[in-house]
């Protein structure tokens, strides 16, 4: 019960951090395109097939396995992503947002075909690494080592992102597009190749999610909606399209969830959304939305 709070705070870490880790992507896309890509969840669960695939091939259950087919996942679903930002985004600029939501909603539908094409219908499990499969106990706290693996990688994607965004020269030509794309042409930058960038690193960072998260979750293509509806939480609460929003709500969140379990065992969850409305009917703009990609 809540006696238990230092167990329910390390609960509420691994939750943000994991979720934080599918949101980052879709948080970047926003921030810049302006478009809430709904194939988010589809480009995850094709990363996480990948890299259980790749796993799967090499034989191995060491660490080095686990993150090189990660990276492969990522690097597989930054090539969907530029085949996507050539296919649909482009071509679909100029017209109304609302096609643009139809078709990432259709993307996503791909995603699935394609899950259920290559790998079926069967469910898949994998398991951690040999060496994040043991356990530290501080006090009364168990903490397994692959869920403080997934703090570590959320903690780095969000540190990476940051300077990335503010401390790059190809970070401020982001932030300038995302705040005046006319005003950034004018001004020399290349607003097609930065949003195709973007577009590539956000397909990049959900793969990553996925490859590294498929210990933590049973595969199948019901996947795609797993982590898909608290990510989107965690971007809106944040702000749309703010990094740093993101990365705070995703804690904040993972305490209203860990404590909520606790307290209501018998409706898992439900604060989840109770704190997600509120936060839409005090502060509809989310904690930090402010126009502004950081």
């Amino acid at each position: 019960m809540l006696a238990d709070w230092p167990s329910l705070l390390f609960n509420a870490l691994g939750w943000g951090m994991a979720t934080f880790l599918v949101a980052a992507g879709l948080t970047l896309i926003f921030g810049i395109l302006h478009v809430l890509n709904f194939s988010h969840g589809g480009v995850f669960m094709l990363g996480a097939y990948v890299a259980f695939t790749l796993t799967r091939w090499s034989g191995t259950g060491g660490l080095a396995s686990f993150l090189g087919a990660s990276l492969l996942a990522a690097l597989a679903t930054g090539v969907v992503g530029l085949a996507v930002d050539r296919a649909v985004f482009r071509r679909l600029a100029a017209v109304d947002g609302a096609y643009v939501l139809v078709a990432t909603y259709a993307l996503l539908l791909v995603c699935n075909g394609v899950a259920k094409l290559v790998w079926g219908l069967n469910v898949f499990s994998a398991a951690p690494p040999e060496s994040l499969m043991t356990v530290t106990v501080a006090g009364d706290v168990v903490m397994p080592h692959y869920a403080l693996f997934v703090i570590g990688a959320g903690l780095s994607v969000y540190l990476g992102l940051e300077w990335l965004l503010n401390r790059t020269a190809a970070g401020r030509m982001i932030q300038a597009i995302a705040a005046d794309p006319w005003m950034a042409r004018l001004l020399g930058i290349d607003v097609g190749l930065v949003y195709t960038g973007t577009v590539v690193l956000g397909f990049a960072l959900a793969g990553l999610a996925g490859g590294l998260l498929v210990a933590n979750q049973s595969l199948s293509p019901d996947l795609a909606g797993i982590f898909i509806i608290q990510a989107f939480g965690v971007v809106i609460v944040g702000g749309m399209g703010s990094i740093r929003g993101a990365f705070l709500a995703s804690l904040l969140l993972g305490l209203v969830d860990s404590f909520g379990s606790a307290l209501l065992p018998s409706m898992p969850g439900i604060l989840f959304f109770v704190a997600l409305a509120l936060v839409l009917l005090v502060r509809p703009q989310g904690l930090l939305g402010s126009g502004r990609l950081a």
